[in-house]
């Protein structure tokens, strides 16, 4: 069950998927805004300069059925008459012509932006195969577009004719007026009745459109498996990822175990957690009390663990003769609110300057005999800073 679940598509497209599609050409389509938009330039250019086309077409029929008598017995003055006349009208719907190829080039550019892919232009001898071409046939695609089709025909069909119905009358009035008063009407009617029947197709692009999207969303969905392979590809894959960390962890805790030498003592639990400390300044200064003076630097964390590291860390602490206090509640402040590498909080200067004046005063004691120091009893720990004080 599990294996079929990561095979349903039920994840959305990763952006990194909807770009490579995009690449190859595949975004959403909709002919029917194309359409719409191109029928909306043409019947918007006849409506504005309707009185214009009508005026240059009287204009053309006039000259076109006028024959003087050179050119009724002079055939080679008919190809320049034609040639004259073509280029009348060319110039005469050039606006209608120009209007419509652009709304056919920009009209993709309002679903989809700018796109060109070369890979679409790549020819695919899969598509000669018969067999999917009839597959889609019964598809659910089809099924839309056949849907949309009869929702067009009765649509546009149903607006058409209550649009001609409505205007009976004044077609009808058309036949009795002189043809230079008839055709500039007919060019207004025909103009209106046009762009009545192309704003009935606003319907259809309000629900073609989000479909359309919707569709191409559905078919770039991705699997859970999908999911996880993509992952690997753009992130790496989790098991090398883990070995890394696991890798770098070990190399830090190397690094970490050889510092420990450097350390000037060991606070520990005893045994829960230990926290190795280095201060760098001189022993004078740190028998003055260990206090943070302008320009000094705050005693730094070199190791800290717990349980096993924390007994690798007194282990290695003992070889090296670096001097061990038993300090708990400063072991788990030190462990808790401290990095490797970082000085500790200032809240516990007063408790780790008393830590290190015993650690001088047991270095003296060492080399030159005399009373052993006391070892000190009762830090100074804030009790916000002691996880076990805090948690009780």
């Amino acid at each position: 069950m599990a294996e079929d679940s990561d095979l349903e598509k039920t994840e959305q497209p990763s952006q990194r998927r909807l770009d490579q599609a995009r690449e190859k050409g595949q975004v959403a389509r909709s002919r029917e805004l194309s359409t719409f938009a191109v029928l909306l330039a043409g019947g918007g250019t006849l409506w504005f300069m309707g009185a214009s086309f009508t005026q240059h077409m009287v204009k053309m029929l006039h000259d076109g059925l006028t024959l003087n008598r050179d050119l009724a017995f002079n055939t080679n003055l008919l190809i320049p008459r034609l040639h004259d006349l073509s280029l009348d009208m060319l110039i005469t719907f050039s606006p209608l012509l120009l209007a419509v190829m652009l709304a056919a080039a920009f009209s993709p550019l309002l679903l989809n932006g700018w796109l060109f892919s070369i890979e679409a232009l790549q020819p695919k001898f899969s598509k000669l195969n018969p067999v999917p071409g009839i597959a889609r046939m019964f598809s659910r695609t089809a099924l839309v577009e056949l849907s949309k089709a009869i929702g067009k025909a009765v649509l546009v069909g149903g607006i058409a004719a209550w649009v001609i119905w409505s205007n009976k009358d004044a077609v009808m009035a058309l036949g009795t007026q002189a043809a230079i008063a008839s055709i500039p009407q007919m060019g207004h009617l025909v103009g209106a009745s046009f762009m009545m029947i192309v704003g009935a197709m606003l319907l259809i692009v309000a629900i073609d459109v989000p479909f359309q999207l919707w569709d191409h969303n559905k078919k770039l969905m991705m699997t859970k498996e999908e999911v996880r392979q993509e992952s690997k590809e753009t992130e790496g894959d989790p098991m090398v990822k883990g070995r890394i960390r696991s890798l770098q962890r070990e190399a830090a805790r190397r690094r970490m175990m050889a510092a420990i030498p450097t350390a000037d003592v060991v606070v520990t639990n005893p045994t829960h957690y230990a926290v190795a400390l280095k201060y760098s300044e001189n022993e004078a200064d740190a028998k003055r009390g260990g206090r943070s003076h302008k320009g000094m630097r705050a005693p730094v964390v070199v190791a800290k663990g717990s349980h096993l590291l924390a007994l690798r860390i007194r282990e290695i602490a003992e070889e090296n003769h670096i001097p061990i206090l038993e300090a708990p509640p400063l072991a788990r402040a030190l462990h808790k609110h401290t990095d490797l590498g970082e000085s500790i909080p200032e809240a516990l200067y007063t408790a780790v300057a008393e830590v290190l004046a015993y650690v001088y005063q047991l270095r003296r004691y060492e080399k030159q005999g005399g009373a052993r120091p006391q070892e000190p009893g009762d830090l100074p720990v804030p009790r916000e800073l002691d996880p076990a004080a805090t948690t009780a």
